[in-house]
């Protein structure tokens, strides 16, 4: 299962949003892996310093994908998406 959404942050996935995104990654219950673009090196989601690799920019795209399925990969998929779609993140 996987999704693709476009980074809206402001700073993109840098330091606080990054820390904040994989702590939220860590929180789903089920393991989720990032990759910047569909057929790039994917590293996992929970990791902050896996994600600030990935160098992602406010506008780059970014995939998003579980080995796992059922409601709550898809609810742990659309959680990220929708930390991803806010410009702002508290």
């Amino acid at each position: 299962m996987e999704r693709t959404v476009v980074v809206a942050i402001t700073e993109g996935l840098h330091a606080r949003p990054a820390a904040l995104f994989a702590q939220k990654a860590g929180q789903q219950p089920v393991a989720v892996k990032i990759a910047k673009t569909a057929g790039g090196d994917a590293v996992d989601a929970a990791s902050i310093l896996g994600i600030m690799t990935l160098g992602a920019s406010v506008g780059d795209e970014v995939v998003l994908r579980t080995e796992a399925d059922g409601d709550g990969a898809a609810a742990a998929l659309d959680a990220l998406v929708d930390f991803l779609s806010s410009e702002v993140v508290a």
